[in-house]
């Protein structure tokens, strides 16, 4: 009988996986042996492994080059990254490797966005493509940016007042882009996204206020998605409007010669996660060139924005188990030595899955449990799987600890947890790991950040 949490893996997925494998001495990551990570540093643990940034962004490069091989495509691409996604040095530094451009949403990118060009790791020609809901500081700095010749700034008109608000600031020749209000899903709690400007509207608004304003020049026309590009009815149809939209305006527009498709790839959850990244490039390409086609009007230069997807599956995080508590005759809760809620704040605000495997112990009997972080709150757990209704780990044992590894976490939690501040119950920030490969493969690995002191926590609360 086979009863072991390495047999249940087996039976249920195809494994190992390009990313997981067991070594001799439990789960590996990409090569990297998580228990040794544990052994020197201790848990909870956060890490980055840098290499698979650059990864993901080279095999979303080469989707769209095939697929603008294959059309014989005649515009260029270009790939941005949502700073929003993860802000960390480290992250742009990577990403930056791969010339890339970027993405920002609001007025402290601006600031980055300058630190960098002092770096020398962007220049003026760098697309930096300014989303978002502009005042005040962040249309000051927009103009600064301009104004100190970026000639590769693109602002994101959002509403009606931004342009006028631009215009007022900036004293260079500008190219601006329009965002779209796409309309959302049928399961949203709205029709209509909050940002850009209604698709009927977007026409009238060129005539009335770009057409003959003086060193104004429309550019990009951005289409979000925010669920992402998926291959269903409702985005093929929002992009289909989109494209109506574009070829009504390049039709009286010559300047306008880019399309954003923003919107990202979505990142592996699930060790069952199935998603044809090549196939749904090669048919936006497709569907791109036959609309302008049909219209008669030059196919427009494509940009993608692309956050989670970059950064996304190079973060993890492991805890301990520290105890078990049997609370009734069919619930068992293993406490960690963390939190959900301040280290993994989307599976608590939004049910987000991500892929969770035991570090150690894969020979051990498994049993049925729910995963119980530290804090006082009801709602700090993680009780599923993305694939399965229920969470399987090695058997508790007091005498042999258990580890376990949460992957593809390095979007957003950072940002959304308060990195670095207060958190709930004052959970500390765990310790922070960057792992890099040297040019001949091995492992580095250093200390990012150390784990939370109570010091840190008493300054901010005004006790020091």
């Amino acid at each position: 009988m086979n009863v072991s949490y390495r047999d249940l893996i087996d039976q249920t997925y195809y494994f190992p996986t390009q990313e997981f494998e067991l070594g001799n001495d439990g789960l590996e990551f990409h090569g990297i042996p998580l228990m040794d990570l544990v052994r020197q540093y201790g848990s909870p643990l956060k890490f980055n492994y840098l290499p698979k940034i650059s990864e993901n962004i080279q095999r979303a490069k080469g989707w769209f080059a095939d697929a603008i091989e294959n059309h014989n495509y005649g515009g260029n691409y270009f790939y941005c990254y949502c700073t929003k996604s993860s802000h960390f040095n480290f992250v742009l530094t990577e990403a930056l490797k791969n010339d890339i451009h970027i993405e920002t949403s609001s007025a402290f990118d601006i600031e980055i966005v300058e630190h960098l060009k002092r770096e020398g790791k962007i220049n003026d020609h760098t697309h930096v493509i300014c989303n978002g809901f502009k005042r005040d500081a962040y249309i000051s700095n927009i103009a600064r940016l301009i104004n100190n010749g970026h000639k590769g700034c693109i602002p994101i008109i959002d509403n009606y007042e931004e342009l006028e608000l631009l215009t007022a600031a900036v004293n260079k020749p500008m190219q601006v882009g329009i965002r779209i209000a796409s309309e959302e899903e049928p399961k949203f709690e709205f029709y209509t996204s909050r940002l850009g400007i209604g698709y009927k509207n977007i026409v009238s608004f060129y005539k009335d206020q770009i057409q003959d304003q003086k060193g104004v020049s429309l550019k990009m026309l951005h289409f979000f998605i925010n669920t992402g590009i998926r291959d269903n009815a409702y985005y093929w149809n929002e992009l289909n409007k989109c494209l109506k939209v574009y070829v009504s305006l390049k039709k009286i527009c010559p300047s306008l010669d880019s399309l954003n498709i923003g919107g990202g790839f979505p990142v592996k959850n699930s060790l069952a996660f199935e998603y044809d990244y090549a196939y749904m490039v090669d048919e936006i390409v497709n569907q791109i060139k036959l609309a302008c086609e049909e219209a008669n009007v030059p196919v427009p230069n494509i940009f993608t924005e692309f956050g989670s997807f970059t950064v996304g599956e190079s973060g993890g995080a492991i805890y301990k188990v520290l105890y078990q508590k049997q609370q009734n005759d069919r619930e068992k809760w293993n406490m960690i030595d963390s939190s959900f809620i301040t280290t993994l704040p989307d599976t608590w605000a939004i049910n987000k899955r991500f892929i969770m495997l035991p570090v150690n112990r894969w020979e051990d009997r498994y049993e049925r449990v729910l995963l119980g972080g530290l804090t006082c709150d009801s709602d700090d757990y993680y009780n599923s799987q993305q694939d399965m209704n229920a969470i399987y780990l090695p058997t508790f044992k007091k005498d042999k600890p258990l580890y376990i590894g949460f992957f593809h976490t390095g979007a957003y939690q950072e940002n959304i947890g308060g990195y670095g501040g207060l958190q709930h119950c004052l959970i500390p920030t765990p310790k922070h790991l960057l792992i890099q490969r040297t040019e001949d493969g091995r492992l580095e690995v250093s200390v990012f950040r150390e784990q939370q002191r109570p010091e840190e926590h008493l300054e901010i609360l005004g006790y020091r």
